[in-house]
């Protein structure tokens, strides 16, 4: 209580002080450029995949343009050690998507090399799944992907750099007859959900679809 007096949370926008579970106040809440996409329809997530690799549906919750909100929010989830952050975006995310005869059968979140994750101290991806999985239901498998290559953050990269997809991935268990839901921060490129996604096609009569916090145009 003396904390809360003391260090108020402060909107990651605008600063003023806002409720403790949240990261922005309602009035910068307005400004997020949401996609009202559908998950089971037609939307250009979905198609930009398809260039890519097959996939069942497909979903992103904001636009990540330059210098809006949504790129702050992701970026203090990822750079500036606010994991709470993951909750409350899956929040957001659970008030606007509805899987209908599309729900998977597992959640599996982009892995990061170990050495990152010590770095960062947490992967940005698994509490945000983490409250997906108790909402809808769906197990979670954090474990199923290995990253073998350690490589810089994809926002400190140059784009030239961006679309060499230097990251190499492996499943750790054999899976298989699975509808995979496979969840990341950002889509930029697609690459590294295109070098995941063929990896889990590998095995027998998988099938895959994508989540993403926010999607690059």
């Amino acid at each position: 209580m003396i904390l809360d007096i003391l260090f108020p949370n402060r909107c990651i926008s605008c600063n003023r002080i806002t409720d403790a579970d949240l990261i922005i106040c309602n009035l910068c809440f307005e400004q997020i450029h949401f996609t009202h996409f559908e998950y089971c329809g037609e939307n250009i997530l979905k198609e930009k995949c398809k260039l890519l690799f097959p996939v069942e549906n497909a979903f992103a919750l904001m636009q990540f343009e330059q210098e809006n909100l949504s790129r702050k929010i992701i970026h203090e989830l990822k750079y500036r050690g606010r994991e709470k952050t993951g909750k409350v975006v899956a929040d957001w995310v659970t008030e606007s998507l509805d899987f209908k005869e599309g729900k998977p059968d597992l959640l599996v979140t982009v892995p990061l090399h170990p050495k990152k994750q010590r770095e960062r101290g947490y992967n940005q991806l698994h509490l945000f799944t983490n409250t997906l999985s108790e909402f809808y239901q769906i197990p979670y498998d954090h474990g199923l992907l290995k990253r073998n290559s350690y490589s810089k953050a994809q926002a400190l990269k140059d784009k030239k750099h961006r679309l060499e997809n230097q990251n190499t991935f492996s499943l750790d268990k054999n899976i298989s007859n699975q509808h995979i839901l496979l969840i990341d921060d950002v889509f930029t490129t697609g690459n590294t959900l295109a070098s995941i996604t063929w990896e889990i096609l590998k095995e027998e009569n998988n099938t895959v679809s994508v989540l993403v916090m926010a999607m690059d145009e």
